[in-house]
């Protein structure tokens, strides 16, 4: 790209959407919404006359492959200019090298956030606060906010561990199955949410489950749970899961240690670790007045899976302010 770029400062990166930005991809991927990509960032009086250099200069093909072609609906040139703040508040909803409010934490996807603090950056010239500034910016959820979304996370498995056998209790094996199958779901984002990781959307969660060093006994415990055909073999493979979690909830040392021993469902014949303790044990640790105050409810990611509210940042931030009373 430096021809097309004589003496013009910018950024040069693979972010953003696109399985191959979090190494995801296999050839599978290049069936569509495929090509030669990257993003350029120049100061905003570049953008238009770098996007017509772009579209005169280069080349028709690359390594064997169009360097114009359909993108998300759209055909365009692989090579997309832009000013960084712009895409930054368009992706996001705000720009984080103004500084990231606490509504700005809790109401970006997951998905969004490795999608732009992870990808390969080639270059950034860009004058005063780069990419690199923002991406820093995102690495990863100040401590407080971090306690809080593993709270909301914890509470979540806890609400529902009891469920998978309640359902078969009452003959509803395929209710049991679905219940089960959900709390695996939580299991997997807690995981990677304990290893400061950001859950992927669905399609690559576990897959990115596996890359966690030593996570191979804990997927061993959920392919087990959803491959029962019973129950109580069901429980068997959750609640393994459960100890191993808890385990590592208490290696962060982010809340009092909590014991990491499954007990009994009340008088029921259920086995649950108790994942509102650690959630309360977490909240307790909060220093931070506002977090501490806020409804244990989460994230948007936690709140919602509605593909129209975690693509729309303006959707996410609306529903995100209002479950947790904060201005928007």
């Amino acid at each position: 790209m430096a021809p097309l770029l004589p003496g013009v400062r910018h950024s040069a990166a693979l972010i953003g959407p696109g399985s191959e930005v979090l190494a995801f991809d296999t050839a599978r991927s290049a069936d569509h919404d495929w090509g030669p990509r990257v993003l350029l960032f120049v100061p905003p009086a570049q953008v238009e006359p770098v996007r017509e250099r772009v579209a005169a200069g280069l080349p028709e093909r690359f390594g064997g492959f169009d360097t114009v072609f359909d993108y998300h609906g759209v055909r365009q040139p692989g090579v997309v200019v832009a000013e960084l703040g712009e895409w930054l508040v368009e992706r996001l909803g705000f720009d984080p090298r103004e500084g990231v409010s606490l509504l700005d934490w809790l109401s970006v996807p997951w998905q969004s956030l490795a999608e732009v603090t992870q990808g390969e950056v080639f270059c950034d010239e860009l004058s005063g606060a780069g990419l690199e500034t923002a991406r820093q910016a995102l690495r990863w959820y100040p401590q407080d906010v971090w306690r809080y979304v593993l709270a909301c996370q914890w509470q979540r498995i806890g609400q529902e561990e009891p469920f998978p056998g309640r359902c078969a209790e009452v003959g509803d094996e395929l209710g049991s199955a679905v219940v089960g199958a959900r709390l695996a779901r939580e299991v997997m984002r807690l995981a990677l949410l304990l290893r400061r990781r950001y859950p992927p959307y669905a399609k690559w969660l576990g897959s990115a489950l596996a890359r966690l060093p030593g996570s191979a006994e804990l997927g061993e415990a959920l392919g087990s749970a959803m491959a029962a055909r019973s129950w109580r073999e069901r429980e068997e493979g959750l609640t393994a899961a459960y100890g191993r979690l808890a385990a590592l909830q208490n290696r962060t040392a982010l809340a009092e240690r909590q014991e990491e021993q499954l007990r009994g469902f009340f008088d029921r014949p259920f086995r649950v670790i108790g994942g509102e303790r650690f959630a309360r044990a977490l909240m307790a640790s909060v220093t931070d007045p506002v977090v501490r105050g806020l409804p244990v409810a989460g994230c948007v990611d936690q709140l919602s899976d509605t593909v129209e509210l975690v693509t729309s940042p303006r959707r996410a931030r609306a529903l995100t302010a209002a479950v947790l009373d904060l201005g928007a």
